[in-house]
């Protein structure tokens, strides 16, 4: 494994009609919210080296830290071509000082109102992909796609995503304009995808870019039984007691497997995702330059058919204890409906 500058040669493209990127994309939100303290040099320093390295992809939320993860990215890029990169934004959910969450917005209004605060804290003329983070029950998908719409006519925004939605929401926003991408979370233990989502994306010529690739952290082989945690994840199901337990012997039957390719548990699992297809962008959420390398390294891992039945034989589609969410969270995933 090295950590050469322009490492990342590889490239896909989001989508029939999407930008081309790096292979791996660098997911940003834990540098500024639900991971617990994040160090903010270190941050730069990682999505330095991240751009460095040839990652041209990078993902945010107008709602990470309130602002702070756009404000990070424009502190982070002040000495980089802005016209190399892809920012991808999400937006609409609504929070307070305290940090909580009370829904989201993804009304026109609002739609113009987000961006502008976004064009504004990334110090840029235009999102490359801009995605509502959720669905928003109260507004027809067809509203929020038309708004964004105008916004590509008008030069703003390049190329419309969405996130987390379901099959007939996919279908009827591509409808209204292309979408080029449909962020959603997908790994060796998060598989739902699989079944209707992931095959009409792929008949619509829309990409995934998929997150939570280790899980949050769970399948990448640094997690131990001892470990608690203050974050978002002491409510998550898959983190808890007996399901914690077993989880983990998934993840150890995965060590057996990465420890004969010679390689890390969290590259195997990154280079499962990489391997499902051309149309699929894994998002890394490093937030540390060691575990940057780690994950870059994936892309190294090549991964024959015994791998993958290996793989498959330690990690079956439906092992995972526990949902992805915590009850409240998952009623809000159209994906899940």
């Amino acid at each position: 494994m090295t950590n050469s500058t322009n490492r990342v040669s590889r490239r896909r493209v989001l989508g029939a009609t999407g930008p081309e990127v790096s292979a791996l994309g660098l997911g940003c939100m834990g540098m500024s919210d639900l991971y617990g303290p994040a160090d903010e040099a270190e941050s730069v320093a990682t999505i330095h080296a991240a751009v460095d390295a040839g990652v041209t992809l990078l993902d945010t939320g107008d709602f990470y830290g309130m602002g702070h993860n756009e404000l990070l990215i424009r502190q982070a890029l002040r000495d980089r071509n802005r016209d190399d990169l892809a920012i991808s934004v999400k937006f609409g959910a609504l929070r307070d000082a305290d940090g909580g969450w009370h829904g989201n917005d993804n009304r026109p209004e609002a739609v113009r109102n987000f961006l502008a605060y976004t064009l504004r804290r990334l110090g840029t003329d235009h999102v490359d992909v801009y995605r509502p983070a959720r669905l928003d029950p109260a507004v027809p998908i067809e509203e929020t796609i038309g708004a964004i719409k105008e916004e590509v006519e008008k030069g703003r925004v390049r190329h419309i995503g969405l996130s987390e939605v379901g099959t007939d929401t996919l279908r009827r926003a591509h409808a209204v304009h292309p979408i080029v991408d449909l962020q959603i979370e997908y790994s060796l233990i998060s598989r739902g995808i699989e079944q209707a989502i992931l095959p009409t994306a792929r008949e619509l010529g829309i990409g995934i870019t998929a997150y939570g690739v280790l899980s949050r952290g769970l399948i990448s082989g640094h997690w131990t039984p001892s470990r608690r945690t203050d974050d978002f994840r002491a409510i998550s199901p898959r983190f808890q007691g007996e399901n914690l337990d077993h989880n983990l012997s998934l993840v150890e039957a995965l060590r057996a497997v990465a420890a004969e390719k010679g390689v890390t548990v969290a590259q195997l699992a990154i280079a499962w995702v990489l391997a499902q297809g051309d149309d699929i962008v894994p998002l890394v959420g490093a937030r540390r330059r060691d575990r940057l390398t780690e994950a870059l390294g994936a892309l190294d891992v090549v991964l024959t058919g015994a791998d993958l039945a290996r793989i498959e034989a330690a990690v079956p589609a439906d092992a995972v204890a526990g949902e992805r969410y915590a009850p409240a969270l998952m009623a809000h995933l159209d994906s899940e409906h």
